[in-house]
């Protein structure tokens, strides 16, 4: 996408927001389990929302996690400069495709059956 081409070196420090990130979403899918059935459901699935996003943030801020939202801002850019082809080229497209797939599956159909015949007649196995 983008021709620059950066090396960052994580550091401890990101290492740890990293780790801490996925503890947290880890600790969330835990409560879940730990509240048991015991508990209403909205409360045992704010557990697991309260690790994600928790972990989300802490993810967003490491080094990583900017790297990442980059990487999606870039992206978006990107898929903004694609060219879609119109109504008339995808039709094609799909006929071809559909032809193609249907010419294959006739050529296997039919050299399977040789195949089979073969079989049976080097083992003297057909009737």
């Amino acid at each position: 996408m983008n021709e620059q081409v950066q090396v960052q070196g994580s550091g401890g420090g990101d290492t740890f927001k990293v780790a801490l990130a996925v503890v947290l979403v880890v600790a969330g899918i835990v409560a879940y389990y730990v509240l048991g059935s015991g508990n209403a459901a909205w409360l045992r699935w704010s557990a697991v929302a309260a690790g994600l996003v928790l972990g989300g943030l802490v993810f967003a801020f490491s080094a990583t996690g900017r790297g990442f939202i980059r990487f999606v801002m870039e992206s978006r850019i990107e898929l903004r400069k694609v060219v879609w082809p119109d109504k008339e080229a995808t039709w094609k497209t799909t006929a071809l495709v559909f032809g193609f797939v249907s010419v294959a599956g006739l050529f296997f159909w039919v050299l399977d059956l040789f195949l089979t015949w073969a079989t049976k007649w080097l083992t003297g196995q057909g009737g």
